[in-house]
């Protein structure tokens, strides 16, 4: 789903643009909107208090309660789906003004997609848009009385009184779409009265869980991951080429799979390392521990890290290690259990492994993907069947793209340091600003990947730290297959502490996370300086909190030109 909101969607001044209709058709409009959205009942934000109109809620909230609907939005930088969110949000939690003012930008339910449905049916609240009242051109402006003696600026007032009114009605159309789409709220309520009438019982509780672990029971997988030598090797180099940090510690590995990474630590010169996995998995690990003679260092321990408890009294671990990345970083939301387990078992100054992960965001041109996805179902034996193309554009695709696709620089949309991280943290909003580094035609999609930091300390790395890219051919891709024995400890291959790093990224070999990429409706032309602003949200999916719900709202805009253009919404489902 692709949505058009007009430019004073992103905060800035509108602009100041002409009507045809008419005088008469404007006053109509006019009168129609004020008995159908500010004219309607309204209940106050705190208390139970009803109102004849929306404007009267708020200025009782305001004058009550000392909280100023407008002021905290303008604060928040809300757009017309971020005041939904904080609105259904206040009614349903029943906040208070004084916590809703202390709020930043930064709260997770701000892009969360379960606070658009509407707590109150019709909530005026939700039809009032935020620059009804006033008509001035900028934000703050005093609007002055206009009286008819002066037709002229009678006239330019309907016209933009007329403009905020379709801009305002536009926003009520695509939020009421929106819900439809993303709750199915006729659905749901006509499959509850047939439950009613049939006496049929719900069905059971959903369950995320189970094929994520079967999943990882499989050989495939396992090996897909071990062949990836990006992600493997720079494993093996950071724990062998910091023995100051291993040696004699106590290593909690989380998601273990096949154990490769506990046996890294054991060579390294761990004293105790518990592999944890909740898949079938675990039985095959124990006996690779086994057969490299590291089962009296190694224990594997089969079960979920959220349930399981350390052998031998053991209540703390030096450090956790885990591989617990998904595409785009998030995907399969394995990252929660890695938090739980820093959470239960890390002792205080104790060091995750990998330590920091930054989400980057971009824009590539993506025409192969384009061709293969889309453009090739036009013509099939000189028949159209792009019909088939038109779900593609819904969900994320995964894939790889080449350097020379890529067209923009890459920004983090979300730093992750992962000591301090919370899991309340991983729904977030994160604006964007990208510039075109050279002119193309058609841009076909946004690239999202992920770069990933070691540091002996555990703490972030400096902010200007550069990623190190891994090209074909280079050595540290044959570190892994370079440790030395098989079945005994050897002395670790560095002496030094060693910071370490990999990128998923277009300018580094490609690995087996590839690219996540979100296929543009509407292609996007752009010359050299072209800037791409916008917001990047992502969260859980309600249907599936192993999946992610992402929502791109951006604008282009050409270098030096200052009209205003169209926000254009794209939502997309990563599963």
């Amino acid at each position: 789903m692709s949505i058009h909101i007009r430019g004073s969607y992103l905060q800035e001044p509108e602009s100041d643009s002409h009507s045809t209709s008419s005088e008469d058709d404007q006053d109509e409009n006019w009168d129609d909107w004020v008995s159908d959205s500010a004219a309607k009942p309204c209940k106050s934000l705190f208390d139970d208090s009803l109102f004849p109109s929306a404007t009267e809620a708020l200025q009782s909230d305001k004058s009550k309660h000392g909280f100023d609907f407008d002021v905290i939005c303008r604060k928040l930088a809300l757009d017309f789906h971020g005041r939904a969110r904080l609105i259904n949000y206040i009614r349903r939690h029943k906040s208070s003004p004084d916590w809703v003012a202390s709020i930043t930008s930064d709260e997770a339910f701000l892009s969360d997609d379960q606070y658009l449905q509407p707590v109150i049916e019709d909530d005026p609240l939700l039809q009032l848009h935020s620059d009804d009242w006033t008509d001035s051109e900028h934000e703050g402006e005093v609007s002055k009385p206009t009286t008819w003696s002066d037709p002229g600026k009678a006239s330019q007032r309907i016209r933009r009184l007329e403009e905020k009114l379709a801009a305002a009605r536009q926003d009520m159309i695509d939020y009421r779409r929106l819900v439809e789409e993303r709750f199915g709220l006729t659905k749901i309520a006509e499959q509850y009265n047939s439950l009613q009438v049939s006496g049929d019982l719900p069905p059971p509780s959903r369950d995320d869980d189970s094929h994520y672990f079967r999943s990882y029971a499989e050989n495939d997988i396992h090996a897909v991951m071990i062949q990836d030598t990006v992600r493997t090797s720079s494993y093996a180099s950071f724990i062998l080429s910091n023995p100051a940090l291993f040696r004699g510690a106590t290593v909690l590995d989380v998601g273990c799979g096949t154990g490769i990474l506990s046996l890294f630590a054991a060579q390294a010169g761990a004293k105790r390392v518990f592999a944890v996995d909740a898949s079938d998995i675990a039985e095959r690990a124990g006996k690779i521990i086994r057969a490299n003679e590291f089962h009296d260092v190694i224990t594997v321990i089969q079960g979920k890290i959220e349930d399981i408890t350390l052998p031998d009294g053991v209540t703390e671990v030096d450090i956790i290690i885990s591989e617990w990345m998904g595409y785009g970083l998030l995907y399969e939301s394995m990252l929660d259990s890695v938090l739980v387990a820093r959470d239960r078992f890390l002792r205080p100054g104790g060091v995750m492994v990998p330590s920091q992960c930054k989400m980057m965001f971009g824009l590539t041109e993506a025409k192969e993907i384009y061709k293969e996805r889309i453009g090739f179902w036009s013509d099939i034996y000189g028949f159209d069947l792009s019909a088939m193309a038109v779900d593609v554009y819904d969900d994320a695709i995964v894939d790889i793209v080449g350097e020379e696709s890529l067209i923009t620089n890459t920004v983090p949309v979300k730093d992750l340091p992962l000591g301090a991280l919370t899991p309340h943290s991983l729904n977030f909003s994160s604006s964007f600003s990208l510039t075109a580094t050279r002119r193309v035609l058609n841009a076909h999609a946004f690239i999202l990947y992920f770069d990933t930091f070691f540091s002996p300390s555990g703490h972030p790395v400096p902010e200007n730290t550069t990623v190190h890219l891994v090209k074909e051919g280079e050595p540290t891709l044959a570190e892994v297959w370079q440790v030395p024995g098989k079945s005994k400890r050897k002395d670790s291959i560095g002496q030094k502490d060693k910071e370490v790093s990999f990128s998923t990224g277009p300018l580094s070999t490609p690995t087996h996370w590839k690219h996540t990429l979100f296929l543009l409706r509407e292609p996007i032309k752009v010359e050299e300086g072209t800037t791409i602003t916008g917001t990047f949200r992502c969260a859980k999916s309600a249907d599936n909190s192993r999946e992610l719900d992402v929502e791109i709202h951006y604008r282009v805009t050409a270098e030096g030109n200052t009209d205003e253009k169209d926000t254009v919404v794209q939502m997309y489902r990563v599963r």
